[in-house]
């Protein structure tokens, strides 16, 4: 299966236009077939995985599986699921995505107790990605609100990555303003002065940074901006770890009320248990992402640098908290957004 990049890669299919290349009355007629909703910076990632996945399948059963995707904004595919998407399982940007789907009735509340680590099978980081030599010299969080410099950043309305890097930038501005809240909020509204547009998904922003030459800073994922520069080559970008970011922890989880209505449960366990194994996990570090099995993360340790980081639930309580105090209407990151204007 041929992979596609980040420098020659169609558009992602969004569930809005998940039909046109699904067929969801054959998957409901067709228990050998599996729909995975995911966030669009797992293009690569799922694609390697589900050929891995397939052929482990066929070879324990004898029975041939295909596995289907659905790629878009982590918040928008969790909302696609709720309305009605037809996915066996979900791997999304952030638990509060899945939550949301458990909300409405759709996954058991107690997801995080059935795969190991709270059912986060990778983690990764936010770092900055810059172009070849540095030009604006973009060392740490305060050089993206110098004169000058453009950032680029996704949505945090759509997408997940972009929330994890709100957080980012917040939590080292409270930390290098003492504890100062206002302070912290004021550098957030001065940080999007810089951004010139939001796209929808962190990949959407990824593709405007590589592709189209906008912005000279883009804020990302460890895992795009690694596969940004082993597609481009060193001498187009360069890879920046800022003093203090967050532990982006994406987890997956089985729809239930899907699986159970469509009798797929015992494959879609098989999907996301499969990700912890070995095998998958030395996929994942190939993939950029920060691998949980120690042997395998031992064997990449001089790939992922060592960067000082807080998690959602030290810093902020937890996605739930974090949601309403950032990402609700009215919340931090729609007053940053009037002062930025």
């Amino acid at each position: 299966m041929k992979r596609r990049t980040l420098l020659a890669t169609a558009p992602i299919l969004g569930p809005a236009l998940a039909p046109a290349i699904v067929s969801f009355r054959s998957l409901a007629a067709a228990p050998s077939d599996l729909l995975n909703a995911s966030y669009s910076a797992t293009v690569e990632l799922f694609r390697a995985y589900n050929a891995l996945f397939e052929e482990s399948w066929r070879a324990k059963t004898g029975t041939p599986v295909t596995i289907h995707d659905s790629n878009g904004g982590s918040g928008a595919e969790a909302r696609a699921v709720i309305e009605g998407l037809p996915a066996d399982v979900v791997t999304l940007a952030l638990a509060f995505d899945v939550d949301e789907i458990a909300r409405a009735g759709l996954i058991a509340p107690d997801w995080r107790s059935r795969l190991p680590d709270g059912g986060v099978p990778f983690t990764s980081t936010i770092v900055f990605l810059v172009r070849q030599g540095n030009p604006k010299e973009i060392r740490d969080w305060p050089d993206l609100v110098r004169p000058g410099v453009q950032v680029v950043t996704p949505n945090p309305k759509t997408s997940g990555g972009a929330r994890y890097n709100i957080l980012a930038a917040y939590a080292w501005a409270l930390k290098a303003n003492g504890g100062d809240a206002e302070k912290a909020r004021a550098y957030l509204g001065a940080l999007l002065r810089h951004v010139p547009v939001l796209d929808a998904s962190a990949r959407n922003a990824t593709l405007s940074f590589v592709q189209r030459g906008l912005g000279d800073v883009l804020i990302a994922w460890e895992s795009e901006a690694l596969l940004a520069i082993a597609e481009a080559g060193k001498k187009r970008f360069e890879l920046v770890m800022p003093s203090l970011s967050i532990r982006a922890e994406p987890p997956v989880a089985v729809v239930d009320k899907v699986v159970d209505r469509r009798g797929t449960r015992a494959l879609a366990e098989a999907y996301l248990g499969t990700l912890y194994g070995p095998e998958a996990q030395e996929l994942i570090a190939n993939n950029y992402y920060r691998p949980r099995l120690a042997a395998v993360a031992r064997k990449y340790a001089a790939r992922f640098k060592p960067v000082p980081m807080v998690s959602v639930d030290e810093a902020f309580g937890g996605w739930d908290a974090a949601q309403k105090m950032f990402f609700a209407d009215g919340g931090i990151f729609d007053q940053a957004s009037v002062q930025s204007q």
